[in-house]
């Protein structure tokens, strides 16, 4: 097999293509029709699923194998993907062998409905850990990236990685998002917290912030029960390398990636400081076990 590329080349390589895809994405948002529900999830945001989710992986697919052909890939459409059978494997490789995986549209109800805050996610995952993870805003014309142990940077889509601005979420609201099945915990928090509870909170005339208001510094923090690597735990890396506090529920280290099964880590704690990390913390170890 040839040398695997650097984490920065494959970023460097993609994003001209990711920013023809936001463009693509952003032009077609007002005229999305949806394609028939996807089989698996149990709630509505799983079952949307647009043309410009496929569309947008097929692209990268082609860039990919045309680039890299001996890449791991792993996308959120996989099962519909015509591509899927070219690529040499779509798991965890070993230390070094890297796997690239793709939300097309994160928050792909957040798209249909109109609102702004969508992302298109692409993530480089090591066997242990992720090695870097590039999330693009279309309709806000800004991207975020972060580099293991390099820090994360934001910068508008004019921009090349160079010429990005470290990303410092320096003032935050307080509002904490708890996604699907956490609202048990919204009672213990409304005292301090703007609790924005994604199951019941939700709303296609009036945009709540998505998880990705945690680098907007619209949220402070956040509680998810599945930390998804292609969307969740790629966006809370971007928040780690920023500086902030990102544990599983329990406050404990996040496991190493290739222990977690289904291409997901277990629930997380996304915190921008250590006070509301021990608030989030309290919450939920106050819940009957």
């Amino acid at each position: 097999m040839s040398t695997t590329p650097t984490t920065r080349l494959i970023l460097e390589t993609l994003l001209p293509h990711l920013k023809v895809a936001a463009a693509y994405a952003h032009f077609l948002q007002p005229k999305i029709a949806a394609l028939p529900a996807k089989g698996e999830g149990n709630n509505f945001f799983s079952a949307a699923l647009t043309d410009a989710d496929v569309a947008i992986q097929n692209l990268v697919e082609v860039v990919l194998l045309g680039t890299f052909p001996d890449i791991r890939f792993y996308g959120e459409e996989y099962a519909s993907s015509n591509n899927t059978k070219y690529f040499r494997a779509t798991e965890l490789g070993s230390e070094g062998d890297y796997l690239v995986t793709l939300d097309p549209i994160d928050g792909t109800k957040f798209y249909m409905d109109g609102h702004s805050n969508y992302q298109i996610i692409l993530s480089i995952l090591n066997s242990d850990d992720f090695e870097a993870v590039i999330a693009i805003s279309p309709a806000q014309n800004i991207y975020f990236y972060a580099l293991r142990g390099e820090g994360a940077f934001k910068g508008t889509l004019e921009m090349s990685l160079e010429a990005c601005s470290p990303l410092q979420i320096t003032s935050v609201k307080p509002a904490i998002l708890l996604g699907w099945g956490m609202n048990a915990i919204a009672h213990s928090l409304k005292d301090r917290y703007q609790v924005i509870d994604i199951a019941n909170d939700y709303s296609s005339d009036i945009q709540i912030p998505n998880l990705n208001g945690i680098l907007s510094g619209d949220l402070s923090g956040a509680v998810i029960k599945s930390g998804k690597f292609i969307d969740v735990a790629a966006l809370a890396f971007i928040a780690r390398e920023a500086g902030w506090i990102v544990t599983t529920l329990s406050g404990s280290t996040l496991p190493p990636l290739h222990t977690c099964k289904n291409y997901s880590l277990p629930g997380l704690i996304i915190a921008a400081s250590k006070s509301v990390h021990q608030d989030l913390l309290k919450a939920i170890q106050s819940l009957p076990v």
